[in-house]
């Protein structure tokens, strides 16, 4: 789980989980540095999934059997506009191929370890070339 800021930099990382821990699961055990008042943008994977004193931005499921009305979809893709800003900082941290390749390293904590060096060199590459804002 990564939290990104407006412009982009990489301000928390939680830890790490094995196999396939759903990522509602993996949220909830983390505690997460958000101040009061800010604002949360998440995915459909984390539906239920809330912070105290805290505004969840996420976009609108389809109801069974019933499409979404006009004004749903235009929010809908005004989230996903934004959602796009943030998976492109996802794939700036697998660019180290070390992140994106299936590692065999058993020992504890280096998993953990190479991710934080990887956002820290994605939140360098940040600093020297800046990214437009996220509005």
């Amino acid at each position: 789980m990564l939290l990104i800021d407006a412009a982009l930099t990489i301000l928390f990382l939680s830890d790490t989980y094995a196999g396939s821990t759903h990522d509602k699961r993996s949220a909830d055990a983390t505690p997460y540095p958000l101040p009061v008042g800010s604002r949360l943008r998440q995915e459909l994977g984390f539906l239920a999934f809330t912070l105290d004193h805290v505004e969840i931005i996420m976009p609108t499921r389809k109801p069974r059997r019933r499409p979404l009305t006009r004004a749903q979809k235009t929010a809908n893709r005004r989230i996903a506009r934004r959602r796009v800003r943030i998976e492109h900082v996802n794939s700036s941290v697998k660019r180290c191929r070390i992140v994106h390749d299936t590692s065999r390293v058993r020992k504890i904590g280096v998993r953990d370890l190479v991710m934080d060096i990887c956002c820290a060199l994605h939140n360098f590459r940040l600093r020297l070339t800046p990214w437009q804002p996220m509005v």
